[in-house]
């Protein structure tokens, strides 16, 4: 027996990263489990459909493909979500609207898709996939952090919304995570060694957060366990916006 047994739930951009440690988590858990990502995924446990996020009548479709391979819909992990990196004069306006296009209109897009089969659910919850960029100012992330500011803002206000139709919405925020995302940027950099021990300096536990401890913060607010909590994101930060430690001797 599992805390997700009966279960039904689809997780976006669940093909790498937190997204694929999610599905498998809720899958082990014994929810029946779809992913829905711009790339296929060859797993025969999980259902997998495709889709850009940007495309709204895509969307629909791989939602609905979703709904009915599952036969309804209980649980929606919005984790689909692209970087960006620089400050305030950094990005043009194109790449604005990209990213806020995929993290916050994209999350809508899947939402407002998958809440006619939420709303038939007897235990329908929403997941936000936020991050620490929403409540700790970091350097050289104005865009992506403004994306993510607009999740929170977005998972309480949802939250407000749903709450008489008994639909919780809640969001993880995790710190920096050792994903693929930060694989590509840690590649890119001068010297990925030192550009890693830097990021893994910054959260107070030492290092970086792993995708199978996102994976279980999504699973318990994805629950019955968490039958009673609405409107709040769960940092999973190793204390990063929470604690001010003084330093070791």
């Amino acid at each position: 027996m599992g805390d997700c047994d009966g279960l039904r739930a689809l997780v976006t951009g669940g093909a790498s990263g937190i997204g694929l440690a999610t599905a498998r988590r809720l899958a082990a858990l014994g929810a029946t489990v779809a992913v829905l990502d711009l790339n296929g995924l060859d797993d025969a446990t999980l259902i997998s459909v495709t889709a850009d996020i940007t495309d709204d009548a895509a969307v629909r479709t791989a939602v609905g493909e979703a709904i009915n391979r599952l036969g309804g819909l209980d649980v929606l992990v919005n984790n689909a979500g692209i970087g960006a990196q620089g400050g305030v004069e950094d990005n043009a306006d194109a790449e604005w609207q990209r990213v806020l296009d995929v993290n916050v209109v994209g999350l809508v897009r899947v939402t407002r898709s998958a809440l006619p089969a939420l709303r038939a659910s007897a235990h329908a919850a929403i997941v936000n996939t936020c991050s620490i960029a929403a409540t700790a100012g970091l350097p050289q992330r104005t865009l992506y952090s403004a994306s993510k500011g607009a999740v929170l803002a977005l998972t309480r206000a949802m939250a407000a919304d749903l709450i008489h139709e008994n639909i919780r919405v809640n969001a993880v925020n995790p710190g920096t995570a050792d994903t693929p995302w930060i694989d590509r940027l840690l590649s890119a950099n001068d010297d990925p060694a030192a550009e890693r021990s830097a990021l893994e300096a910054r959260q107070p536990h030492g290092r970086l957060v792993s995708a199978d401890e996102v994976a279980a913060a999504i699973a318990y607010l994805a629950s019955p366990a968490s039958s009673s909590v609405t409107g709040t994101a769960l940092a999973v930060d190793g204390g990063m916006d929470g604690l001010r430690l003084r330093p070791r001797p």
